[in-house]
């Protein structure tokens, strides 16, 4: 195990601790999808997907490096930006989150409810990274950033070690890949827990801008933001901190894509057969599970969520 591991795998660590009893221990679960699959399914997860992991990691480590903030500022789609707003209101700093227009209604109206102030008018994913420079700048607010943040992945890493604490004789480890930061900090789980395991990352065909890094062996941006179903994956690139663990020190083994169409089919396995009701990004693991695009071996998929458009999934179910 080298020693960049040992390093991060002990920050994860330090991050369950630091978030135990502010966020849920997901189960993991059996199916008769596959007698050796195991799902974790974190849309059990307080405000529905493994986000809070990373934004109380973030924020509470702050706190205890003693720079509490003014407030906190963050760009999401909406499952970070609800995170931001639950970890933030939990020690009582304000939290600003800028959301595209186009963004999920339900996401929106739940970060709001969690008592974060919400700025959508005029926000689109091509200037959102200007916008909030401006506004960071205007407001003196940090950033706690979706997943380019070392805080951040070590608390997104916390899912994957509770999942091989469950089923400790894992051969594969998959998750959902968009900016990177749940990837890189599952990768970190996974090998310190046993070298051997291989972790994949899986992103729509339509948004491969990982599949292209992975294949060039360098950051690689989709020219705009893409159009999928899989709405928490439209990032245009990874981030460098996620290049760093993901392909620099090589502990992510692959990065295989999946259509919108083996996205939908996943939804409907999640919601009819498997009475999981996922969102479309959360259910990418299980599409390509159910693609055959996984390598073979006993595998644990990371479903990351379930705030789903309920608009989009009565449209995939009928």
């Amino acid at each position: 195990m080298s020693d960049f591991v040992v390093e991060h795998a002990e920050q994860v660590r330090l991050a369950a601790e630091r978030i135990h009893g502010k966020v849920r221990r997901t189960p993991t679960l059996a199916t008769d999808l596959d007698a050796g699959l195991r799902l974790k399914p974190e849309c059990f997860q307080v405000t529905g997907s493994f986000k809070p992991r990373g934004a109380f990691n973030a924020i509470l480590a702050l706190v205890a490096r003693g720079m509490r903030p003014t407030g906190v500022i963050a760009v999401s789609s909406g499952n970070h930006a609800q995170a931001v707003a639950l970890a933030a209101g939990s020690v009582g700093i304000p939290a600003l989150i800028l959301i595209p227009e186009d963004a999920n209604p339900a996401k929106v109206a739940a970060t709001r409810a969690l008592g974060a102030e919400v700025i959508q008018q005029g926000i689109t994913f091509a200037n959102r990274e200007q916008r909030l420079r401006e506004v960071m700048a205007d407001r003196g607010y940090v950033l706690v950033h979706p997943f380019d943040d070392w805080d951040v992945i070590h608390g997104q890493g916390t899912a994957v070690r509770e999942l091989l604490a469950d089923e400790p004789e894992l051969e594969l480890v998959a998750t959902p890949v968009g900016g990177g930061g749940l990837l890189a900090g599952s990768s970190i789980s996974a090998k310190a827990h046993r070298g051997e395991i291989k972790v994949v990352g899986v992103e729509p065909a339509a948004a491969d801008d990982a599949y292209q890094t992975w294949k060039a062996g360098a950051i690689k941006s989709l020219p705009a933001s893409p159009t999928t179903l899989a709405d928490g994956v439209r990032t245009t690139a990874i981030g460098k901190r996620n290049f760093e663990v993901m392909f620099e020190e090589g502990l992510v083994d692959e990065i295989v894509t999946v259509t919108e169409d083996q996205i939908a089919e996943a939804v409907r396995v999640a919601w009819s057969r498997l009475h999981l009701a996922l969102e479309p990004t959360g259910a990418l693991p299980l599409a390509a599970f159910l693609s055959g695009k996984l390598p073979k071996g006993r595998a644990g998929l990371l479903l990351s969520g379930g705030n789903a458009n309920l608009q989009t999934v009565a449209t995939i179910l009928k």
